[in-house]
């Protein structure tokens, strides 16, 4: 498999639309949490993501909204603006056993630090992981359209993920966020075990002709 370095937004436009296709459960209350956090606690690879609700406003910044967490098969997103970040989700987050994956994740916590203090563990960076592929590419959107030749829509992302209930529409898109962080770093982890790819070879600099060409002369 051939992994490109980077890709441009214009071939991304063109792709077919990536779409989660596994079960989606929202949850609600501290109650549904906690079992929800049982659950996932069977798991040793999870994807994870947050959404906040915009501010239009300069200088005010909302709490995290909505937190994702992804297995293979099921999301289950937690609306931390009605729960809080409670205590089951915080010992999921510090558990080093279970491996968190998602892209700028540093933001995403520090932003969840704001409900609770917490120390995670466990944590993939996907920005940091791909680099070991040449992929130089810092977007989920351009990392899963360069792995996996589908687009994800952005449609969503400036929606209000603090309305009373959230449309089909804002669920597929969370959920398909922290699942794709899942499926790339399970796509590349594999890779990296068979040895079944190879890097875009590095684009030819005009000094490299200029030395090529006198060494011909």
């Amino acid at each position: 498999m051939l992994i490109r370095r980077t890709i441009i937004k214009e071939y991304i436009n063109g792709l077919e639309k990536a779409v989660f296709s596994g079960h989606i459960y929202t949850v609600n209350t501290p109650e549904e949490t906690e079992k929800a956090i049982e659950y996932l606690k069977n798991f040793k690879l999870l994807g994870i993501d947050t959404e906040t609700r915009p501010s239009f406003s300069k200088g005010h910044m909302h709490k995290v909204a909505l937190l994702q967490i992804s297995t293979e098969e099921e999301c289950f997103l937690f609306r931390l603006n009605l729960t809080g970040l409670t205590l089951p989700i915080i010992q999921l987050l510090e558990n080093p056993d279970i491996l968190k994956i998602g892209v700028s994740l540093h933001d995403d916590l520090m932003m969840m630090h704001k409900r609770a203090p917490f120390e995670a563990k466990g944590i993939i960076e996907l920005q940091t992981f791909v680099k070991e592929f040449g992929i130089q590419d810092m977007s989920l959107q351009k990392i899963y359209a360069n792995i996996f030749n589908q687009k994800i829509s952005k449609s969503q992302r400036l929606s209000n993920w603090e309305a009373n209930s959230l449309s089909e529409s804002q669920k597929q898109y969370a959920a398909m966020d922290a699942w794709a962080c899942l499926k790339i770093y399970t796509k590349l982890t594999l890779l990296k075990e068979s040895g079944d790819w190879e890097p875009e070879p590095e684009p030819v600099s005009v000094e490299e002709v200029i030395i090529e060409t006198s060494t011909i002369r």
